[in-house]
């Protein structure tokens, strides 16, 4: 139940992102750090979640984090501009980071490790439900003119509180404490140095030059903020990611690919409602059942795969299956523009939901994998952190790339300077150019439904790093 408040209310406001943002007034570049944000926040409090899951009540860390998540969403839908918003988002992701590690040390805690993959697999269908379902109504609450935007955020409230009445008579678990301290440091530097890096790949080349001082001063503190954290891992007696698990094989590969995975799935999910809201004239409720054939493919496979691993105990050819159907499913959408069938879309979606259903909780396995019961828990929490890393990394990234192919392809098609028709509010929602002409309108959401390809293109190279990681992964033996 709390994945499912988590995944919910995250779905639901993601169809609704479009016209949230262009109401508010925001641009391309905030669109994109809107998600992103979040992302961000939930990667630094996954290992402090993790840690404090050593110390105290897991039952009660899983309870504050749904109150901090369900607080942050309903001050997030008070917000009057898009920095605002961004701000409560920052709020919103330290509750989903740790609702995001917890459910998995809980899980671990509860279930052997033969038997996790059923029931990672029903954790997998729950919040697929949610996946298919949040969209759909967040759509419908979007357009009733009613209710508005911001009930997206205001209406998981009451599911928060199921989750924490239901959690609090049912979740029974001893309370181990591990006499060890938490790595707050390395918990800042590594979001930080990816967030300084991030920043400068959403600005460079617009507010300023490539080899400029300022493009080279933010490089330069991105790579001494990690690269300190580096040596604080080495350093502190519970770092965030063990240098002992990073000299594993396994692992290594596993983060590489969570990392890969987690860019290529958010950065589809994220740039998929406007492309329909935007290149097809879908309202946010359409918007949200026409991204249904993903969701169901996701639905489907995740819950497959899970009895397919307990059963047989073999993750690796259905991981390799996974990252593989991903990389064709994005490769196929990378080849969309303003006139495909929408048919034709939902079938590419269904592969791409199938791959990311197969592929998300599996990786978290083979993570798990050959590590003895005191590694679990830094080993979840390494996978889930590299996951909302590549997140974080690529909705910024293929949000940069798709803004200038937008840019490009208006300029082309209207003239240069066509861009500056408030066309960086694109990727925000067709409300944005209202303003415009009817040629200009159906230029600039023409121009949005091609650039999209691009989004989808570089989300196909970063699943192919993980299917590429995958494939050299070798299982360990279980009697």
């Amino acid at each position: 139940m709390a994945a499912f408040v988590a995944m919910f209310a995250g779905t639901m406001v993601s169809v609704s992102l479009p016209t949230i943002v262009a109401d508010l007034g925001g641009s391309q570049d905030q669109y994109s750090w809107v998600v992103a944000a979040a992302l961000l926040t939930a990667t630094a409090a996954m290992p402090l979640w993790g840690g404090l899951a050593d110390q105290v009540s897991k039952k009660l860390l899983v309870q504050a984090a749904i109150s901090i998540f369900v607080l942050a969403s309903i001050l997030a839908g008070f917000s009057q501009d898009a920095p605002t918003l961004i701000a409560f988002r920052l709020l919103q992701g330290v509750g989903m980071g740790g609702l995001q590690v917890l459910v998995q040390i809980v899980l671990a805690s509860l279930v052997p490790h033969r038997a996790r993959g059923r029931y990672l697999g029903h954790l997998s269908a729950v919040m697929a439900v949610a996946t298919v379902s949040g969209p759909v109504l967040g759509g419908l609450i979007a357009d009733a003119s009613s209710m508005g935007w911001r009930w997206c955020f205001w209406i998981c409230a009451p599911l928060a509180v199921g989750a924490l009445v239901v959690l609090q008579r049912t979740l029974d678990l001893p309370v181990t404490r591990v006499k060890a301290s938490i790595d707050w440091l390395g918990a800042l530097l590594i979001p930080g140095g990816v967030a300084v890096l991030l920043l400068w790949m959403s600005m460079v080349d617009r507010s300023f030059g490539w080899l400029s001082f300022t493009s080279v001063m933010i490089v330069v503190g991105g790579v001494l903020l990690i690269g300190l954290a580096v040596l604080v891992e080495h350093r502190v007696s519970r770092p965030i990611l063990p240098p002992r698990l990073m000299r594993r094989r396994t692992m290594v590969l596993v983060v590489i690919g969570s990392v890969g995975a987690g860019g290529a799935m958010v950065g589809a999910l994220v740039f998929l409602g406007p492309y329909f809201q935007i290149a097809h004239g879908r309202t946010p409720s359409q918007a949200g059942l026409l991204m249904s054939p993903m969701m169901l493919g996701l639905c489907l496979a995740s819950t497959v795969s899970g009895r397919r691993v307990s059963r047989s105990g073999g993750w690796k050819m259905i991981l390799v299956a996974g990252t593989a159907l991903m990389t064709g499913g994005l490769g196929l959408m990378a080849t969309i523009g303003h006139t495909t069938p929408l048919l034709l879309v939902g079938a590419y979606m269904t592969l791409l939901g199938a791959g990311v259903g197969a592929t998300m909780q599996t990786l978290l396995l083979a993570g798990q994998d050959g590590l003895d019961d005191r590694e679990v828990g830094a080993g979840s929490a390494s996978v889930a952190f590299s996951q909302a890393i590549g997140g974080a990394t690529g909705v910024l990234v293929i949000g940069a790339v798709t803004a200038s192919r937008l840019a490009g392809l208006v300029d082309e098609r209207l003239g240069a300077g066509a861009a500056d028709v408030r066309i960086d509010n694109g990727g925000a929602a067709a409300a944005a150019w209202s303003h415009s002409s009817a040629r200009v309108r159906q230029v600039v959401a023409e121009a949005y439904g091609d650039a999209a390809a691009a989004s989808f293109l570089v989300a196909a190279a970063l699943s192919l790093v993980a299917l590429v990681a995958v494939i050299f992964l070798r299982q360990a033996q279980r009697g």
